[in-house]
């Protein structure tokens, strides 16, 4: 197969393969060889059964240099934290609704992403269980192989194999950041999840849910701030919003006199 261009052997170096609590080590091998085969070199485990194991050495069949450059993490969320883009493979419709792509397009949007100077990460779950609703909640979207609905039961090393082909198609095809993936450098995953714990204490503060359960409406919004793909700045912007909304409540909580004495609104952290 004839190599990528600069450009795309580029991007495909800035996309990583999670696999998250991988149960058996010669799925890590075998994923290893997979990645290796397709011109992917970066391989993240998260908090992984047996590794290092000889089993995992053994598949990986060559590609000892992937498995050896391996990351290895206690969280997915510590996994993912510098990532512009994550997309979680997931088998099946969970409660979390997340806008879900076959792995074509899913692989042309991470390869235009990466093009665009972000990190990408695609993110693998367990053999039996795949990703918790905690572990998606943490995606952008879901990536679904359609498999045999009679028998989809596909290998972990045989997705990650999937995947990987449809990462390398989308390089040679030269696919380059020009897109809406391009048009402004994405947050970064744990300046997301900052906001999100800051929005979510906000709601709290000003008691948006009024007795109810706050799950609910922290799934719709969280869907509603990936889907709209916030840049850096605009994460800024909104965590000053939400400073100042804590700041007035405080205000209120405190009784009128305070009102007085709380000086103008701030701007909030980093706005402009």
């Amino acid at each position: 197969m004839t190599d990528p261009s600069t450009a795309g052997a580029t991007a495909l170096a800035r996309i990583r393969i999670v696999l998250v609590g991988t149960q058996h080590p010669g799925n890590i091998g075998s994923a290893a060889r997979a990645l290796k085969t397709m011109g992917l070199s970066r391989l993240v485990l998260v908090d992984p059964s047996r590794f290092p194991h000889a089993e995992a050495d053994a598949l990986a069949a060559g590609a000892d240099d992937v498995l050896a450059g391996a990351e290895v993490h206690a969280s997915l969320a510590e996994a993912i934290g510098d990532c512009r883009l994550v997309l979680g493979c997931t088998a099946r419709s969970r409660r979390v609704a997340l806008e879900e792509q076959p792995p074509r397009e899913a692989a042309a949007r991470a390869v235009a992403a990466a093009a665009g100077e972000g990190e990408v990460a695609l993110v693998f779950g367990r053999e039996r269980t795949g990703l918790t609703n905690d572990e998606l909640q943490l995606c952008h979207g879901a990536v679904h192989i359609p498999a045999n609905p009679d028998y989809s039961s596909l290998n972990l090393a045989a997705a990650v194999q999937v995947l990987a082909y449809e990462l390398r198609l989308a390089a040679l095809a030269g696919i380059r950041a020009d897109g809406p993936e391009a048009l402004a450098t994405p947050a970064a995953h744990a300046e997301l999840e900052g906001f999100f714990t800051q929005l979510a204490q906000t709601l709290d503060a000003i008691d948006f849910h009024k007795g109810r359960a706050p799950e609910s409406a922290m799934r719709k919004l969280r869907r509603l701030f990936l889907r709209a793909g916030l840049d850096a700045k605009e994460v800024r912007l909104l965590r000053g919003i939400l400073a100042d909304a804590q700041r007035m409540a405080r205000v209120a909580g405190a009784g009128p006199d305070a009102t007085a004495s709380s000086g103008p609104l701030s701007e909030g952290p980093g706005i402009g």
